[in-house]
């Protein structure tokens, strides 16, 4: 066994006496995260606690306690603060979350999720039966990919002439035009190489999140919150996208395809993933 995995441990009696809370990872069919839990499982988010399930009518709550001191609201607000206590415990929760999703159907609950009482979890697994049930079969055998977009400001403009159509219209009447028309019409086409730019790359966004969704479930396409340069560009869309693992490679093959068809225009598409499909999960639990 690595020292990612332990064997389940018993839970101790009465928490709640003690200040510990019930932090929730995602939600599962009972048989199956039975099945799974009765084996090596992923470490818990805090060392020593040990994963355990709660257990509804046909749902089950993968779930560690940790103690309130630690995650109630306003010392885990405190502790969010500090980025090396956060990376830990997030990279935690996305282990244990990934172990179950690639096993079996979840509903997967987004990092800092806690339950102050261990009935009110049971009492949400009953009372949400019907609807994490539902989504727990929407997302059976999918995986969630993400779709970064990214484009080279200067690629684009050097070559925008080429890419608009606009531009290469205007540009081919240049060349049958009078050396009079011709100079205004290169000028008129100067002036418009900026304008033209931000289109085009919004062009190439929208059909870049048609197409990927065609092969896809489902999509969403999410907040970017800041400006984000990397060595491939400037970040200019973020998507996630619902499919099937049995899609996935004819997914990948029209992903390939368009990025090749826009690599004259500066743009580039990065795949991450799998994930657990958080973004089509809802707040099933709230």
């Amino acid at each position: 066994m690595n020292e990612s995995e332990q064997k389940k441990s018993p839970p101790p009696d009465n928490p709640s006496a003690d200040g510990v809370g019930y932090y929730v990872y995602c939600i599962a069919q009972r048989s199956p995260a039975e099945e799974l839990a009765s084996g090596s499982i992923p470490i818990a988010i805090e060392d020593g606690a040990g994963l355990e399930l709660i257990i509804g009518d046909k749902l089950a709550a993968v779930v560690s306690r940790v103690p309130l001191s630690e995650y109630g609201e306003s010392s885990l607000a405190e502790n969010l603060k500090d980025a090396t206590w956060t990376a830990v415990r997030a990279m935690r929760h996305e282990q244990v979350v990934e172990f179950f999703a690639k096993r079996t159907g979840v509903v997967p609950l987004r990092f800092g999720t806690i339950y102050l009482d261990r009935s009110n979890v049971e009492r949400m697994l009953n009372k949400k039966q019907s609807q994490l049930g539902g989504i727990i079969d929407r997302l059976k055998d999918s995986e969630e990919w993400g779709v970064n977009v990214y484009y080279e400001r200067s690629v684009l403009f050097e070559n925008i002439v080429n890419v608009s159509p606009r531009l290469r219209e205007m540009a081919d009447a240049a060349k049958s035009a009078s050396p009079g028309q011709s100079y205004l019409m290169q000028k008129k086409i100067e002036t418009l190489r900026t304008d033209e730019a931000k289109l085009e790359i919004k062009r190439i966004v929208d059909d870049i999140e048609s197409n990927l969704r065609s092969e896809s479930d489902d999509a969403a396409r999410l907040r970017i919150l800041k400006v984000e340069t990397t060595e491939h560009g400037e970040l200019k869309a973020k998507f996630a996208f619902l499919i099937q693992r049995s899609r996935f490679d004819a997914f990948r093959r029209v992903a390939e395809d368009l990025a090749g068809q826009y690599e004259l225009a500066g743009a580039r598409i990065e795949l991450t993933g799998p994930w657990p499909a958080y973004n089509f999960s809802g707040e099933a639990t709230d």
